[in-house]
């Protein structure tokens, strides 16, 4: 009996163990193995943010926070994001969720009533994923004008963030004077566009976790020799 319970208890240790070992496994994240230039992006989705751990992390270098959504939709959470964020170190930049339907104009407005320039680290970064029912053309008219706008606000031209089929389908060839962030949910292929477009930044995940955010969260990293310096925000100009 005594050398039964101790074999139950063995079993029950390495079942334990194990249980431990794959977790860990699990918790190995991109950034825990490589050298690339790593960074978030984030909404009000997740909650409350503890940017003092995300500070300390030391491997995330950047944020991408989102300020706006169409014309008249801000993000509730952005201000307290961005302040704690660049409180705590880490290099913030906004984006906004374009849609291509609505007045350009109107969207300017409501993404400059939240993306202050003396609070930016980085170029804004416009989010466009969704047609609006809009044929290729329609849209890629639609979305010119507005990173137009964007331009001549911030005087400097705006990173585009869509993913691998939007791009393929609707946008081929037509941002050439933009850098891309690219998202593709494949970690152990980096995306390849249609027009083998450079691509500045690959969003590899949909599902990552870091300390400091409940819950899942977007993580990216630079291609190539790609540097933060190429998406610095200028002030002087």
């Amino acid at each position: 009996m005594q050398h039964m319970k101790m074999k139950r208890t063995g079993l029950t240790i390495v079942a334990m163990l194990t249980m431990v070992c794959c977790y860990a496994q699990y918790n190995i994240q991109c950034e825990d193995t490589c050298n690339h230039i790593h960074g978030l992006d984030m909404s009000h989705y997740q909650g409350t943010v503890f940017w003092e751990a995300i500070g300390d992390n030391g491997r995330m270098h950047y944020v991408y926070l989102k300020a706006s959504e169409g014309g008249d939709n801000q993000d509730n959470r952005y201000a307290e994001n961005i302040r704690l964020a660049k409180a705590n170190g880490v290099k913030v930049g906004s984006y906004h969720f374009y849609r291509p339907r609505q007045p350009q104009l109107i969207q300017l407005r409501n993404f400059r009533a939240q993306c202050r320039p003396e609070e930016q680290d980085l170029i804004p970064l416009i989010d466009v994923e969704s047609a609006g029912g809009l044929s290729a053309s329609a849209l890629c008219d639609s979305l010119h004008k507005f990173l137009v706008l964007i331009e001549r606000e911030y005087h400097q031209k705006p990173l585009v963030y869509t993913y691998t089929n939007f791009y393929n389908k609707y946008l081929v060839g037509q941002l050439d004077d933009y850098k891309l962030m690219i998202a593709q949910y494949t970690p152990d292929r980096e995306p390849i566009l249609a027009d083998d477009r450079d691509i500045f930044a690959w969003q590899y995940t949909g599902k990552g976790y870091i300390y400091g955010v409940s819950g899942y969260v977007d993580k990216s990293r630079l291609m190539g020799r790609h540097t933060m310096r190429e998406i610095r925000f200028n002030r002087k100009r």
